[in-house]
This record gives structure tokens, C-alpha cells and sequence, in this order.
């Protein structure tokens, strides 16, 4: 019996591959339609969900954003949607993106990161776990960055709930890609050279001891990195900051809403053999894409 379940699932995997490297073909051109082929477009054995950067656009943008990452949803039959904001719920994406994404049928998953912590907060802020095939599972798990942020390097009960919070959810994994994705990004650029930030030290630490295979948070100084293994997907803001001359010598900033061209968010495709990420423009188009076949080894 055993051995007559240990085929299947080969035959099983090996015909996702297949879809999978038909897919692949077709998507492999920069600046590619993600509707050019509407056949063979979704493998039916993978899990789909879809990641985006909260925060304000101006209506227009905001409109076709959201049409897009709904006729992606539907197409690929997105499990869920993680938004990437300080705003939690009420964050303004997520409040319009209700009546194009009912909860019921894809939820949004979304953190509050506030530095402001109040008597009985819970820790963590959400955890999927779905099964792909042949026992392997996706695990996503939603983090509260902000309270590491004020706390790190101090003995916080907030802090310490928060990383034994993740370190519990962590071990309780078996046989699974794990995605952690929180608000502040955890590399910076230090002149030429990619590091990790000195306060989520432990943060990272934590990734590589329980070999969680992707991080993905608002953008900092890459939209994608490789740090001991861990793949740091980050999402551009919808509204960048420009610096302006001052008379006195300090520097100010003006905001500025990004080109709607430039507007994107990600489709995520899990296998039990590898994570293929989109970034897929407002316009429908595959702009880069990361695949991330194990740990340590990351393809752009």
C-alpha cells in the first residue's frame, strides 16, 4: 500500500513539474502578459496567494490595482492575500478591496505595526497553513515588526512574546515552506554591500535556525536579496519620498505617488518542489519574477 502511494505521488509530482516548466516557458520573457496563454496558465496541484504594499493611491490607481489583482485571484485561484501595511484593517486597500474580495472567498491578511502597545495585546497576527501534495504544507506566518522594533536589545515581555510567539509557531512546522512576512525590512544597503539590520538580528538568527525560506515586508533597499539562505522579497511603496533642498541645511521630503506602471504586487505559486514569485504590474504585466527551488538556493 505504501509503495503503491509513494508511486502516485511521483506521478503526481512529476506531472505538476511538467505544467510547471510548460509555465515557465511561457512566462520567462520580461514585460510578459499574464494572460497571453490562458491554457496551462494555472498548475492545478500548486497553491496560489497573492502579496501587496498597502497604504493611499489616488482612486484611479487604486482602482485598477485592485481590477488587477482580482481578475489574477480568480484566474488562479489565489488562497489568500497578504497586505503589507502599519494600518492592519484599516489600512485604505484593504478597506476598499472588501467588495472585490469578499472575506469569505479570499481573505486579506494584514498586521497593525504600531509602536504603541496597550495591556492584553495579542501576539502575532495571523498563521495559514495549507496542504500542497504528498505531505509537504505552506506555512505563512503574519508578524508584528513594530513592537521588535521599540523593543529589541531590551528585555520587553511585548519583544520576547513576539519572537517566542514566531519560535513556537516555528518548531510546530514539519515538512513545509515557510514564509514569515512583516511590515519593516529586515536587510538594508550599507553602501555596496547588503546586510542585516542590527536590531532584527535575532529576527534573522530565528529564520535561519528553523529554515524559513522567504521574508517579505515593504521594500528597503532591494526588492529582492538573499541573506544566509533566507530569500527578502520587498514591495515598493505606493508613495516614495523625494528630497528637497533646505536653507538650513537639513534635508525635507516631498511625497510623491509612484507611476501607475509602476504600481505592482505579487503572485505567489507554492509546489512541494519550489516557490515561483511574480512581481505583476497594474498593467498586467510580469516584471521580474524569483524562484526559490530550496533552501539557500534562489533563481531570479
Amino acid at each position: 500500500m505504501e509503495k503503491k502511494r509513494s508511486w502516485a505521488c511521483t506521478f503526481v509530482l512529476q506531472v505538476s513539474l511538467f505544467i510547471a516548466f510548460s509555465l515557465a516557458l511561457n512566462l520567462d520573457q520580461p514585460q510578459t502578459s499574464l494572460y497571453n496563454s490562458r491554457k496551462g496558465t494555472r498548475t492545478p496541484l500548486d497553491v496560489y496567494f497573492l502579496s501587496v504594499r498597502g497604504g493611499y493611491r489616488p482612486l484611479k490607481q487604486r482602482a485598477l490595482l485592485l481590477k488587477q489583482m482580482e481578475k489574477v485571484a480568480n484566474i488562479y485561484k489565489a488562497r489568500f492575500v497578504v497586505n503589507i501595511s502599519e494600518l492592519g484593517e484599516d489600512d485604505p486597500l484593504t478597506q476598499n478591496a472588501s467588495r472585490l474580495f469578499p472575506p469569505q472567498k479570499i481573505p486579506w491578511n494584514a498586521c497593525r505595526y504600531s509602536t504603541r502597545v496597550s495591556k492584553g495585546r495579542e501576539v502575532g497576527c495571523f498563521l495559514e497553513q495549507i496542504n500542497i501534495t504528498c505531505g509537504k504544507t505552506l506555512t505563512v506566518v503574519g508578524l508584528d515588526t513594530g513592537l521588535l522594533q521599540d523593543f529589541m536589545g531590551s528585555t520587553s515581555g511585548f519583544k520576547n512574546g513576539q519572537l517566542n510567539w514566531l519560535t513556537e509557531t516555528l518548531e510546530a512546522t514539519t515538512n513545509s515552506w515557510i514564509i514569515v512576512s512583516g511590515y519593516h525590512p529586515v536587510v538594508i544597503c550599507d553602501k555596496e554591500r547588503v546586510e542585516a539590520k542590527q536590531i532584527y538580528g535575532a529576527l534573522h538568527n530565528i529564520f535561519m535556525k528553523y529554515g524559513v525560506n522567504a521574508y517579505i515586508s515593504r521594500q528597503g533597499c532591494s526588492s529582492h536579496t538573499v541573506q544566509d539562505g533566507v530569500a527578502y522579497i520587498g514591495i515598493a511603496d505606493s508613495i516614495e519620498s523625494e528630497p528637497l533642498n533646505s536653507s538650513n541645511g537639513r534635508l525635507a521630503f516631498r511625497n510623491f505617488h509612484r507611476d501607475t506602471v509602476n504600481d505592482w504586487f505579487l503572485l505567489h505559486r507554492v509546489g512541494s518542489l519550489e516557490i515561483t514569485t511574480y512581481f505583476v504590474s497594474s498593467a498586467g504585466k510580469i516584471v521580474n519574477k524569483a524562484v526559490i527551488e530550496q533552501r539557500g538556493k534562489v533563481a531570479m
